[in-house]
């Protein structure tokens, strides 16, 4: 059975935060692995101003059926009044590490 992966890209604040996140999302089984990029450095509109800011990336690992309550809990432990969260399916990758992120974000343990 094909696996509907999704790669999540979210920016946080400092490393510190991406790595209570991940922390979470990793330990909840909402996220298989989630990789903390430092050295980000963003432009954005917010509230009708262009603003700057150092942050840091966290890409998430997860299943597609997952985002909802993902989601939900990102806005719960971001700091940021709106979290840059985006989403993107991987079409493509090796059925192994697709298998993998299926396995690793089951909510019900695996069968040993």
């Amino acid at each position: 059975m094909p696996v509907s992966a999704l790669l999540c890209f979210c920016t946080c604040p400092d490393p510190a935060t991406a790595e209570r996140l991940a922390e979470a999302l990793v330990g909840e089984r909402l996220a298989a692995c989630a990789n903390i990029v430092p050295g980000l450095r963003s432009i954005y509109r917010w509230q009708g101003t262009v603003e700057r800011a150092d942050e840091v990336l966290l890409l998430v690992k997860t299943q597609a059926r997952l985002l909802q309550r993902l989601q939900e809990r990102l806005l719960e432990l971001h700091p940021y009044e709106l979290p840059g969260l985006v989403a993107v399916e991987i079409d493509h990758g090796l059925p192994a590490t697709l298998r993998w992120i299926a396995d690793e974000t089951r909510l019900e343990p695996i069968p040993e």
